[in-house]
């Protein structure tokens, strides 16, 4: 029998930047991104910017969403993992590096307040979902590296979260 769990990393840093590089380069229809910081993108691949356009302009739909910097989730989570304030100028820092993308086609960038269970990267019909442990930075909790199957429950699963956050998020409208 087919598994939709592909692989499971012990945490997001030990996910290989060409795994990221291969998903990001061979979407067609999808690029999700559902995030509180997303500092570890730019990180990982100082193209992000340039790649996301790049997939844009071939028709592929580019749905980026980070954590309101003003919001009271932010705030919670700063707290619960003893960041001491730093949490919403990590968004605002990472949010830069995707400034570039504000007017390419094909690319929405919106801000949500709502508590984040898990960061998902979603490229077509494979996902890599980073659940979040209470008191522990995204970046230090397990990934799951998942493929959509007939019937699939985790990969549908978590696609629908991602739709609805995204259907409470605000547009960001960058200062």
């Amino acid at each position: 029998m087919e598994s939709e769990l592909l692989g499971v990393y012990p945490d997001r840093a030990s996910v290989p930047r060409d795994v990221w590089v291969q998903l990001l380069g061979s979407a067609t229809r999808h690029i999700d991104f559902l995030v509180y910081a997303g500092t570890s993108m730019a990180n990982l691949n100082p193209r992000i910017g340039a790649m996301l356009a790049e997939r844009a302009a071939a028709g592929v739909s580019v749905r980026l969403c980070w954590g309101d910097p003003d919001s009271q989730a932010v705030d919670v989570r700063d707290r619960e993992e003893g960041l001491r304030g730093t949490l919403a100028a990590k968004i605002r820092a990472s949010l830069t590096y995707y400034r570039e993308l504000m007017d390419v086609d094909n690319v929405e960038i919106r801000l949500h307040g709502t508590t984040l269970y898990a960061s998902i990267f979603r490229f077509d019909d494979t996902m890599l979902v980073n659940p979040h442990m209470w008191g522990a930075p995204a970046s230090a909790n397990p990934t799951l590296h998942l493929r959509r199957l007939e019937g699939s429950t985790w990969f549908d699963g978590y696609r629908r979260s991602f739709d609805a956050v995204w259907d409470t998020a605000q547009i960001w409208e960058p200062a």
